[in-house]
């Protein structure tokens, strides 16, 4: 197989890790009835005119479960991070007790867990549209290495395999983390 065949095929696994890590980073946000610190990561605040990540200008940890602690070191910037996390429309309305910001997490209702599912499939299934439009790139570029007589027929049939397997493990994968989620998400 010739350099830029190989080219091809090692951008195209790169972009199907990156999708899949994508994907499961989105899902560690999503929030499944037990307190997350991840719901925080795009959460950001005013700190001295800097728009900063609220888990950069506090500590944030987990309390009986359920629980969100967000104690800043800073204790000036309490009411902005609770003002930030209002807005920031993460659903749970947080308590200031004048030293730590404190977000329960409510127990998701039968309802609210059907919903998250849907929210999870979507998300899988958007990340499986971005793997079949890398497919279709990868495709296009050996049709143009055998257009140019750069690839033969058999090398080129060959490498349109590797992408196929390629893209069908990354579908693999992409369902299994979907799956795993929405078991995360139903078990009570």
């Amino acid at each position: 197989m010739i350099e830029q065949a190989e080219e091809l095929l090692l951008v195209l696994d790169d972009k199907l890790s990156k999708t899949i890590s994508v994907l499961k980073e989105e899902y560690s946000a999503v929030r499944a009835g037990r307190a997350n610190p991840h719901v925080l990561d795009k959460v950001t605040v005013d700190y001295y005119g800097v728009a900063t990540p609220v888990t950069q200008t506090a500590s944030v940890s987990v309390q009986e479960g359920r629980c969100l602690v967000i104690a800043p070191w800073d204790t000036s910037i309490l009411k902005n991070i609770e003002k930030a996390i209002q807005l920031s429309n993460i659903g749970i309305t947080p308590t200031n007790d004048g030293k730590a910001i404190r977000l329960v997490f409510p127990e998701l209702t039968e309802e609210r867990r059907k919903e998250l599912c849907k929210q999870i499939r979507k998300m899988g299934e958007d990340a499986k549209v971005a793997a079949r439009n890398n497919r279709r790139d990868a495709m296009d570029g050996i049709k143009k290495l055998k257009n140019d007589k750069t690839l033969s027929e058999d090398e080129a049939a060959g490498c349109e395999k590797d992408v196929e397997k390629s893209v069908s493990d990354a579908i693999a994968k992409i369902d299994a983390a979907v799956s795993a989620k929405e078991k995360e998400i139903m078990t009570v």
